[in-house]
């Protein structure tokens, strides 16, 4: 079962699994300490960045394993 989901904010993933930063980052989403990364949840942040939200999850989820 997954841990994280693409519900989730993109903040309060990073704060609870740290590891996953690297996930974010290898995926272009270097924008962890901008304002939008607070507000926005994977999925949304994802697709700001034109970026499969169903592999980012898929990656994070690996990384918290």
């Amino acid at each position: 079962m997954a841990t994280i989901e693409k519900t989730m904010s993109i903040i309060d993933v990073v704060q609870k699994y740290p590891q996953t930063a690297e996930v974010f980052m290898n995926f272009g989403m270097g924008c962890l300490g901008c304002i939008a990364a607070r507000f926005e949840n994977i999925e949304q942040g994802a697709m700001a960045h034109g970026i499969n939200a169903d592999e980012l999850v898929a990656d994070l989820n690996k990384a918290v394993e």
